[in-house]
C-alpha cells in the first residue's frame, strides 16, 4: 500500500526565536511517522515566510539546504496569517496527498498528527484539531475567545468550537478549496462549508515556546469582525429589526411630547433622542459600508498573495 505524502504548512512572521526549536521537534516527529509507516519518506515541512522583517527567511533557506525534510516559500510582502496559510496550502497541494496546517510557536500538540492521519486513512477528508481546555490562557483571553465562538454560532456561521487553524485536509478538499476565490478570508468558516467527511482530535495547547504572539487585541477584533461579515448577513438583518423598533419608539416619543406640559423637558428629550438616533444611524451606515467595502475588494479580484521565492523549485 502506497503511503501518503504529507506536507506540514507553517506560516511564519518574525519567528527567528522559535524556528530552530520548531524544526528540531518536527524533524523527530516526521521521522517517527515515517518509521511507523504512517507517511511517505518524501513528506516535508513547508515554512511560509510572510514578509518577515527579521532573519526568518534566511533561517528557512539554511534549514532547507541542510535537511531535505524542510522546504519553504517566501511571499513578496506581508499578507497576513490567513493569506500566508492559503499560499502554503495551494502550493503544497501540487506535491502532497494530505496537508496539515499549524502555527510556528509550538503551541499546537504535534503528537496528535498520528491520530489525524489515522482518521484520514479511515475515510475522513478533514480532521480538525480542537483545544480540549484553555488552561494556558489568561482570564481575558479565555473568555473573549469562547465568546467569539459563541457569537459566530449565533450569527449563523458554521464553525468548529475551539478550533483555530490546526487541521488536516486532503488533496481532494484542497482541489475544491481552490475554487473559493474570495479575498476576505476566514478559513475556519470555509472548510466546514466545503463539506466531506470530517472528524475531530482533541489536544491540550501549550504555552508559546519563545517570542510574542503576533495577534494583538486589535487584530483579534478585526479577525472576528471579518469572520462575521464574510459569512453572515445577520448584522444587516439586525439593522432592519432595529430600525423598526426605532420607528415605534419615535412614535411613542411624539405622543409623549404632545401630552407633556414641560417645555424644558421637551427640549432636553428632543436633543437626547436626536443625538441617540444620529449615533445609531452612523453605526448602521458603517455596518452596511463594511459589506459594500467587502464587495468592492472582491470585485477587483486582486491576487491574495505573490510568491517571490519557492525553494521546492530550486532543488
Amino acid at each position: 500500500m502506497q503511503k501518503n505524502k504529507l506536507f506540514i504548512v507553517i506560516p511564519c512572521y518574525n519567528e527567528e526565536e522559535v524556528l530552530q526549536e520548531t524544526t528540531n521537534r518536527l524533524r523527530i516527529k516526521i521521522n517517527q511517522m515515517i518509521k511507523n509507516n504512517l507517511i511517505s519518506k518524501d513528506s516535508k515541512v513547508m515554512y511560509v515566510n510572510d514578509g518577515s522583517k527579521d532573519n526568518t527567511w534566511e533561517m528557512i533557506k539554511s534549514i532547507s539546504e541542510k535537511d531535505n525534510l524542510f522546504t519553504g516559500i517566501s511571499l513578496s510582502k506581508n499578507r497576513g496569517h490567513q493569506n500566508a496559510l492559503v499560499a502554503g496550502l495551494l502550493t503544497s497541494k501540487k506535491y502532497a496527498d494530505i496537508v496539515i496546517s499549524m502555527d510556528a510557536d509550538l503551541q499546537d500538540d504535534i503528537d496528535v498528527m498520528d491520530k489525524m492521519i489515522i482518521k484520514y486513512n479511515e475515510g475522513c477528508q478533514i480532521v480538525y484539531g480542537v483545544r480540549e481546555a484553555r488552561k494556558t490562557d489568561t482570564f481575558f483571553k479565555k473568555n473573549t475567545a469562547e465568546s467569539f465562538y459563541k457569537l459566530m454560532s449565533r450569527m449563523g456561521v458554521d464553525i468548529v468550537y475551539n478550533h483555530a487553524d490546526y487541521r488536516l485536509v486532503s488533496k481532494k478538499v484542497l482541489n475544491e478549496f481552490e475554487r473559493y476565490e474570495e479575498v476576505n478570508l476566514f478559513l475556519r468558516g470555509i472548510f466546514p462549508l466545503i463539506g466531506f467527511k470530517s472528524d475531530i482530535v482533541y489536544y491540550n495547547r501549550s504555552e508559546r515556546f519563545a517570542g510574542k504572539s503576533k495577534y494583538s487585541l486589535k487584530k483579534m477584533i478585526n479577525f472576528a469582525w471579518d469572520g462575521i461579515t464574510s459569512f453572515s448577513i445577520k448584522p444587516i438583518s439586525l439593522i432592519l429589526s432595529f430600525g423598526a423598533l426605532l420607528t415605534v419608539f419615535s412614535f411613542i416619543s411624539i405622543l409623549f411630547f404632545l401630552i407633556s406640559n414641560s417645555e424644558r423637558n421637551n427640549v432636553i428629550m428632543i436633543v437626547s433622542i436626536i443625538s441617540l438616533f444620529s449615533g445609531i444611524n452612523i453605526l448602521c451606515i458603517g455596518i452596511v459600508g463594511e459589506y459594500i467595502g467587502k464587495i468592492y475588494f472582491e470585485t477587483k479580484r486582486r491576487p491574495r498573495f505573490i510568491i517571490e521565492e519557492n525553494l521546492l523549485k530550486t532543488k
